[in-house]
């Protein structure tokens, strides 16, 4: 076997192999355009970009013998069908009308190919309504697939995370609204196909927010565990999150853009700029526990990147703990440390929440998969202060060095407002509640809004007052984390094509 240039590829690496119908018009090369017959086959195999981008290339070998071209072709498909890791089912789920509503065009013509140039089969379900997604995921046989691919944004894929993380805790039997509950770990791995406003999950687990990158990750059976944080009010579940929580600036941001979806992703700007400059602060409490399982720091320089050692040794822990006591949390006689203050943001982030605008994100240093979040806390400052807060998140400066912010990695925490600590009884608070809309609708009012809005995920919560606990690597998705340098060819495996010849 010959082929046209070097080229070393992973078996790991490798999408599909084809019988080829050899063409000499295009390969007429030296000694075999006399031949009569030439047998060929063509590997397709990820070809890596600049900035994290795969695309599917492919190489073509060929000989005189088709006894011997037969042989490598059925060499490499048996080494490919020892790669166990590999989906060979999945269940599709596609919103037909997030983002600019391209979601069902760019599943159909750009992954559909590749996972069935992959033999991969596909069961798809079209979106009608909210929460379609999460309530059929309640209902099908899960078991069956080898994955649940998401073709939308963050709310997409949050419907998905939620509907398969409840029916797991469902099938054993364990109540979701106990806040102290150890969860059952999800298996079943998702895959995002970023179609959506905001892709921040995507671009935070793979590094590029691109549809074809993201079904390649899929199809070679990459997997990635994600923390999941549960979020509870007075013993009730509220939500699950898995990047930012946000109470203050980006909550009010939330609450003030859903009444302006019809400008589509512009509306974050507006109302980004509108919550500037209204620079409220709201009063309250924050109790948290220290994150003192895993190792590193909110101010490390290093980032969470593929085959990161804390991630692993916080792998290690679990499966310890799981052996030594099953499931339940080992939370000891651990002090809890309590914070009061009025702020301007409170933010808790389970990675780094980087987006294009965002390069490094909310936390750079946050970890994937170590069982902890980084509550962000920013105080009450000067409007110009904040403002310089919120441009280093754009620059390589850090971002916490300001007197009026502090970081912490912890592994739940719990917040209360003002307004929820004061006795209800108490006149000042009636007349609070009573007036409340009034004074949102006049700032210049002597009274201060009392509550914002949590930030979940991109989606509201009402309540204030909230729990919330860290559970380590709870899911796992169709990715690597963001690889260091995505064309150190040195990085590759040593079972490669150029071995074999």
């Amino acid at each position: 076997c010959v082929h046209t240039e070097k080229c070393f590829v992973p078996i790991s690496e490798i999408v599909a192999v084809e019988e080829t119908e050899f063409n000499k018009k295009q390969h007429n090369i030296g000694r075999w355009h006399k031949m009569e017959k030439l047998h060929a086959f063509t590997v397709y195999y990820v070809k890596k970009a600049r900035n994290h981008r795969w695309r599917c290339s492919d190489v073509t070998f060929w000989c005189v013998d088709e006894p011997i071209c037969n042989q490598w072709i059925q060499a490499l498909k048996e080494l490919l069908e020892m790669q166990k890791s590999r989906p060979k089912q999945l269940l599709v789920y596609i919103n037909p009308y997030g983002g600019k509503r391209q979601g069902k065009r760019i599943y159909e013509q750009k992954v559909a190919p590749l996972f069935s140039l992959a033999s991969i089969s596909t069961d798809v379900v079209i979106t009608e309504h909210a929460n379609h997604a999460k309530d059929n995921l309640y209902e099908v046989n899960i078991y069956k697939y080898d994955g649940v691919v998401c073709v939308g944004g963050d709310g997409m894929f949050s419907e998905v995370m939620h509907g398969l993380i409840g029916r797991m805790q469902k099938d054993s039997g364990i109540d979701q609204n106990n806040p102290k509950a150890s969860l059952v770990q999800c298996n079943i791995r998702i895959g995002i196909i970023p179609a959506g406003s905001t892709d921040c999950i995507c671009y935070s687990t793979v590094g590029i927010s691109d549809p074809v990158t993201s079904a390649l990750h899929i199809i070679v059976g990459d997997c990635q565990p994600l923390d999941v944080s549960s979020v509870h009010h007075n013993n009730t579940f509220l939500k699950y999150s898995v990047s930012l929580l946000g109470y203050g600036f980006y909550g009010d941001i939330l609450k003030d853009s859903e009444k302006k979806r019809w400008m589509g992703p512009m509306r974050y700007d507006y109302s980004g700029f509108k919550t500037f400059l209204s620079h409220h602060y709201y009063e309250g409490t924050i109790a948290y526990q220290p994150a003192k399982h895993t190792h590193g720091s909110p101010r490390d320089k290093e980032s969470c990147r593929t085959g990161c050692h804390i991630c692993k040794k916080s792998e290690k822990q679990l499966a310890e703990q799981h052996k030594e006591c099953g499931l339940k949390h080992e939370e000891g006689e651990e002090e809890w440390k309590v914070i009061k203050g009025k702020f301007l943001a409170i933010n808790a982030v389970n990675m780094s929440c980087a987006c294009p605008r965002s390069p490094k994100g909310l936390s750079p240093a946050a970890h994937l998969a170590d069982g902890s979040a980084d509550l962000i806390l920013v105080r009450k400052c000067s409007r110009f202060d904040f403002l310089r807060y919120l441009v280093r998140h754009t620059n390589q400066d850090d971002q916490f060095d300001f007197p009026f912010v502090d970081v912490y990695r912890v592994k739940c925490f719990q917040f209360t407002s003002k307004l929820s600590e004061d006795n209800e009884s108490n006149v000042m608070d009636i007349g609070k509640k009573r007036f409340g809309q009034f004074c949102r609708d006049h700032p210049a009012c002597c009274c201060n809004i009392v509550n914002s809005t949590w930030n979940c995920d991109g989606e509201t919560l009402d309540s204030s007052a909230i729990e919330v606990r860290v559970h380590c690597q709870l899911m796992k998705l169709f990715a690597r984390g963001i690889e260091e340098n995505c064309k150190d060819e040195a990085a590759y495996s040593q079972s490669s094509i150029e071995q074999l010849l």
